[in-house]
């Protein structure tokens, strides 16, 4: 009798509890960005009232963030892959941290851009670090997507805890205190992480080439800025320009990077359809999102009244109807395609977005609440899917790079939703406010240029002339709102005709 012949086992790529712990971990920088996105929109007539910025220096208050964190995405994903991802992530959490404390206590508004900034170029070192952390920890599929729909969750979950923390604090606090949040986060994860988390890195990385790393900043920088430039002043050379520059520096960063050995950013990963589709159903969908959130949040506090508290409390259905979706979803997508999942969920989120432009603006509080629940359905359970694809279709060893292109869609959306439905919302306000005489040089500009100065302003006239104003800018407002809604609805149908298209292969 022949002894049996013992084949080698294949190594479970299964992680147990220590790979879980890890995923808690790299959750906290994930709920510190999120919570500091909508933290802020809820914060915005607070930091109006205190700072009286003008229109264009809201917005860019806003969109500075975004803007230098999606300029510098690409580049720090490639260098988390040479350097090591979770260092870099520790570096990107102590600066944040830091600069955060510097934030809350900003004197003036051109200070806490500056501030936002900076915030921008540590919090380009924190989402690659954690996507591509995920990647490197959760090798085996099923693992790695219930993973990503726990990042996805936590993300939303954040987006859930910002208005109601924000609303807590700005019922006893100032404005700055928004900002201090990230101390009481990032203290655990510099505790637990050189424990929990294993390092990882690129094991062949190159050399870290500065020309691909100035050639990306010169494509994402002029070409966002453009974008904002044009949807605030209108068509002029410089938006025209901006956007040009971009697009050369584009084609010459793809142009290097098929000539170099190891590039920065692996080009043949946009020639996969699931690739290159899932990102961008991401970057409409985060327009759409983003820009809703900016003018919901003022609809709510500037012209329903509600205090922060309560508007934060409005939205929280359905951002947690987001962290539901995204959960449930996984299940699902193991059994039915993304090219029916995916357009599934988006449709629906398009349903609620087109509800707010029925309204023409005029939504109630429990309106709000209702097509929120739909929009955080659709697009909560449409990202997991979206951002599974992008990680399964790149390989492990290029999975900062992988990241970061998923984030800069992100960001980038971030900065477009703002820039695009901002801008129109502020046209809209502009040209139909009306402003009662008498007002001075001071109180007519910051009453022409944004609802919350509007309303900062009424406080100073007496009952007549400040009932006149108020119902003006509220009914100026409104009319952009409807506007806006109807394009968000209109880039959400777009992406979900994306996704017909480039995921009808992936099985």
């Amino acid at each position: 009798m022949t002894a049996p012949i013992l084949l080698p086992t294949q190594p479970s790529l299964r992680v147990g509890r220590r790979g879980w712990a890890a995923l808690v971990v790299l959750m906290l920088p994930v709920l510190l960005v999120s919570v500091d996105n909508t933290v802020l929109n809820i914060a915005l007539p607070a930091i109006s009232a205190s700072l009286t910025p003008s229109g264009t220096a809201l917005l860019w208050m806003i969109d500075i963030y975004p803007l230098v964190l999606a300029g510098l995405l690409v580049s720090m994903g490639s260098l988390g892959d040479r350097l090591g991802r979770r260092k870099l992530l520790l570096i990107g959490s102590a600066g944040f941290g830091m600069v955060s404390v510097l934030a809350a206590f900003a004197p003036s508004i051109e200070l806490l851009i500056a501030a936002r900034a900076a915030l921008g170029f540590f919090g380009a070192m924190l989402m690659p670090s954690t996507l591509s952390l995920i990647r490197s920890i959760f090798r085996d599929r099923a693992q790695r997507r219930l993973a990503i729909a726990i990042w996805a969750s936590g993300f939303a979950a954040g987006s859930a805890l910002g208005p109601i923390v924000g609303g807590i604090l700005l019922e006893h606090l100032w404005w700055g205190s928004v900002f201090l949040i990230a101390v009481p986060v990032l203290l655990p994860l510099f505790a637990l992480a050189p424990f929990l988390v294993p390092e990882s890195r690129d094991p062949n990385p190159g050399r870290l080439d500065l020309a691909s790393i100035a050639l990306s900043l010169g494509t994402m920088l002029p070409i966002v800025y453009g974008i904002k430039h044009l949807a605030t002043e209108g068509v002029d050379v410089v938006g025209v320009a901006s956007i040009a520059v971009g697009l050369a520096a584009g084609a010459l960063f793809v142009r290097r990077q098929g000539r170099l050995t190891t590039p920065m950013l692996d080009m043949a990963l946009f020639s996969k359809p699931a690739f290159s589709g899932a990102v961008l159903i991401n970057l409409l969908s985060v327009i759409a999102f983003v820009g809703g959130l900016f003018f919901v949040s003022q609809h709510l506090q500037l012209v329903l009244g509600l205090s922060p508290l309560t508007a934060g409390l409005v939205l929280v259905p359905g951002l947690v109807t987001m962290i539901l979706a995204g959960l449930l979803v996984v299940p699902v997508a193991a059994r039915v395609r993304p090219s029916i999942v995916v357009p599934a969920g988006l449709l629906i989120s398009a349903v609620g977005y087109g509800a707010i432009g029925f309204t023409g603006g005029g939504v109630s509080a429990v309106g709000i609440a209702i097509c929120f629940v739909l929009l955080g359905l659709g697009i909560g359970a449409a990202e997991t899917v979206s951002n599974e694809l992008i990680l399964a279709n790149a390989p492990v060893d290029k999975a900062g790079a992988a990241s970061a292109v998923s984030e800069t869609a992100y960001e980038l959306g971030a900065v477009l939703g703002t820039a695009t439905l901002g801008s129109i919302l502020s046209a809209s306000y502009r040209n139909a406010v009306a402003l009662p005489d008498g007002l001075t040089g001071e109180q007519h500009s910051a009453a022409a240029e944004t609802l919350g100065g509007a309303v900062h302003v009424a406080g100073e006239l007496p009952a007549d002339a400040a009932a006149a104003l108020l119902e003006s800018a509220r009914h100026a407002f409104d009319s952009g709102v409807g506007l806006s809604a109807w394009l968000g609805c209109g880039l959400i149908i777009t992406a979900a005709i994306v996704a017909l298209v480039s995921l009808r292969h992936v099985r």
